[in-house]
């Protein structure tokens, strides 16, 4: 139970690490490339797919953490947990905060210091969860 949980714990965070590096180097610059005729409905169709995708895995993320913290291996440090729990607290509230009301007011129309300020902001996330992956590949492979 306790290496699956640590297990899952470094798949998904794994996971969410590629996804983002895509998404912070391909996705979002590419929204300047979309025409403006057309953004609104593909900045929807994007937020509904990606949804799709990220929503569960956040979830099961946040859940694995938690887990992470309460039935901690006795070879992970105790700080390492904290750490990587309150890593996803900084990507769940960066997401709350600055990503999906970027997304909102890009729902209307294609604005191009939104689009920088999502661009931008979006780092807080890549770098979350890059800073979370490394910390649970320390701690595998220590």
């Amino acid at each position: 139970m306790i290496k699956a949980v640590a297990g899952a714990n470094l798949a998904l965070a794994l996971f969410m690490t590629g996804l983002i590096w895509t998404i912070q180097i391909v996705h979002y610059p590419l929204f300047a490339r979309v025409g403006a005729s057309v953004f609104a409905a593909y900045e929807a169709e994007h937020s509904a797919r990606i949804t799709i995708i990220v929503g569960p895995v956040m979830l099961l993320e946040l859940a694995a953490a938690i887990a992470l913290v309460r039935v901690r291996p006795a070879f992970v440090p105790a700080w390492a947990t904290w750490t990587g729990l309150a890593l996803v607290g900084v990507i769940w509230a960066s997401t709350a905060f600055l990503q999906i009301p970027r997304h909102a007011q890009l729902a209307a129309g294609f604005d191009p210091a939104t689009h920088a300020a999502l661009v931008a902001t979006n780092w807080i996330r890549t770098a979350a969860w890059t800073a979370r992956s490394a910390l649970l590949l320390w701690v595998s492979f220590r």
